[in-house]
């Protein structure tokens, strides 16, 4: 399956006729079309009425835009109308810019606003929203609910149904064959988490690359049924399934319990869901193992043999402790494999594989088909050796074609692409991730890495989440202040409890890595892809130094 050499030099694509993104969908449409593509709590579709109804979304822009090249917003939503409306967008000429439905009203507004979105499709929530903003967006011309089947939606925006129902109902519209592999077809932000979101252009090559090394890393074929266990819908997701020809579940009940139960009656071959999600699996399948405990909401879990087609359960978007990999792997008789990537890479760049005996090993895994890896000095960018720790850079197909608004070009004269993570490649290629360079902080001049801290206490039975951040300190540069939730909090001796979890970790920690400050959170502060805010945690923890230090 994999259409991308394997060279860890400069990645060059096979010679073979390119698809438009949309074609994706009508091959598989061709192939199988009545084979399942997405199935939600409401139904199943096939390919055959994905590829219809993405003909309905590219028929409306057509008739309600009447030109190509306009910039069309689509919520991710974990929603089958999102496959429709994101190869639709694509279909009609126009540019997906993906909308995160879980922002707020400024952040929904200013990615409608930086990208000149005219038409948003929405759900009520979102919509709701950006219509109080409305009027500060000239190039916005309809707003369109996507889940209002009863009709109702906000003042000055359109359902779905009547919207789709304006255009003229012709025959199928056909993937532009000879659309330029190098025109950018999606507009995708970044989380935020390091500064202000930016808006990554992705072309027809970069995601079509990496949907290809993502099936081929992922060993997905047509006989594969995806879980999504995750708040929204990742494009990476869709279009791999798609390419594989695969059946694609969709999970939003939250609880990864139900996820669980879900693999089980719908036959899943893998399951993909977040680390924070994952974490609480682990905390259920202890609390389980324990004696005397009762069935928790969701339980009882599915046996082995309920989950008997499973062959990997996926995890991203930030590390998941060790310890939890090993429990979930031990109890679901499957490997738990991790990955990694980027926004800017479309996004997934390693990976660890099916069938590998990880043992949690912490490593992101290798790169995926044609995709290159290094790691340099952060200062110098000489490149470093492997076990060396440094930033990572990355090279293949998949990387964007830049920024939204910027005219630099995202890779340096050598086509490196800088990440701003720090990491370190074993002996055998897997790259091991530190942090980020915004992450890490120093005490006595040694790096203090606050996932590596987190790790740590992850694997503490009382602890249910944690975050760590550098407290500023004039003697030592930053010290550890760690932010605790625990699974109890209101027991009695809080504080002896809180001396003991921070006691067994310093023992596992180096003299630069111990905790110095800790305090009860009612949750760790996450960004909707289950990341820890850091940003905003350092920016509060700077003021109470300041106030601390002037008393």
């Amino acid at each position: 399956m994999p259409i991308y050499s394997l060279s860890r030099s400069r990645p060059q694509p096979l010679r073979r006729r390119e698809l438009p993104l949309d074609g994706l969908l009508r091959r598989a449409a061709e192939r199988d079309p009545a084979a399942c593509a997405v199935r939600t709590p409401h139904g199943t579709r096939t390919f055959a009425e994905l590829d219809a109804r993405a003909d309905r979304y590219a028929a409306y822009l057509e008739h309600a835009l009447g030109r190509r090249g306009a910039r069309v917003g689509v919520a991710n939503t974990l929603d089958d109308e999102f496959a429709a409306a994101y190869y639709g967008t694509v279909r009609s000429g126009n540019t997906v810019v993906l909308l995160n439905p879980l922002v707020r009203a400024a952040g929904l507004r200013r990615m409608c606003e930086v990208a000149g979105v005219e038409i948003a499709f929405l759900p009520t929530a979102a919509a709701e929203q950006l219509v109080k903003t409305a009027d500060r967006l000239p190039l916005l011309r309809e707003i369109v609910v996507t889940d209002a089947p009863d009709g109702i939606v906000p003042a000055d925006a359109l359902p779905l149904a009547m919207a789709l129902d304006r255009a003229p109902r012709t025959g199928p519209r056909h993937p532009d064959a000879a659309a330029d592999p190098n025109a950018v077809v999606c507009v995708q932000f970044t989380t935020g988490t390091t500064g202000r979101p930016k808006g990554v252009l992705l072309t027809h090559r970069n995601l079509l690359a990496n949907a290809a090394q993502t099936a081929a890393a992922h060993r997905l074929d047509s006989g594969s049924v995806t879980l999504n266990h995750l708040p929204l819908y990742q494009p990476m997701h869709l279009n791999s399934a798609v390419l594989a020809g695969a059946c694609q579940v969709l999970c939003p009940a939250p609880r990864p319990a139900a996820a669980l139960a879900l693999a089980a009656r719908t036959g899943a071959t893998h399951l993909y869901s977040l680390p924070a999600r994952l974490h609480q699996l682990a905390a259920d399948l202890r609390h389980a193992d324990l004696p005397g405990a009762v069935d928790l909401p969701g339980f009882p879990l599915p046996s082995r043999a309920d989950l008997d087609r499973l062959t990997a359960v996926l995890s991203g978007g930030s590390a998941l402790a060790p310890a939890d990999a090993r429990l979930l792997s031990e109890r679901l008789g499957v490997p738990v494999l991790q990955g990694y990537g980027l926004v800017e890479c479309a996004p997934l760049t390693h990976s660890q594989r099916p069938g590998e005996d990880t043992g949690g090993s912490g490593s992101v895994g290798t790169p995926v088909p044609g995709t290159a890896c290094r790691v340099v000095h952060p200062g110098t960018r000489v490149p470093l050796g492997p076990g060396e720790t440094g930033e990572v850079q990355l090279r293949g197909p998949q990387l964007m074609a830049g920024y939204l608004g910027e005219s630099r070009p995202p890779t340096g004269e050598d086509g490196w692409f800088s990440t701003q993570d720090v990491g370190r490649i074993g002996p055998d290629g897997e790259l091991h991730l530190v942090d980020r360079l915004d992450d890490v902080f120093s005490y006595d001049g040694e790096l203090v890495s606050p996932t590596a801290v987190e790790s740590v206490l992850a694997a503490d039975p009382r602890v249910a989440d944690c975050v760590v951040v550098g407290w500023p300190d004039p003697v030592h540069g930053a010290v550890v202040w760690l932010g605790l939730v625990l699974h109890h909090p209101t027991v009695p001796g809080l504080l002896d409890v809180l001396d003991s979890i921070v006691e067994a970790a310093n023992e596992q920690l180096g003299p630069h890595e111990q905790i110095r400050r800790v305090e009860v959170l009612g949750a760790v502060p996450r960004t909707p892809a289950g990341k820890p805010e850091r940003r905003a945690l350092r920016r509060e923890l700077c003021h109470r130094a300041q106030a601390e230090a002037s008393l």
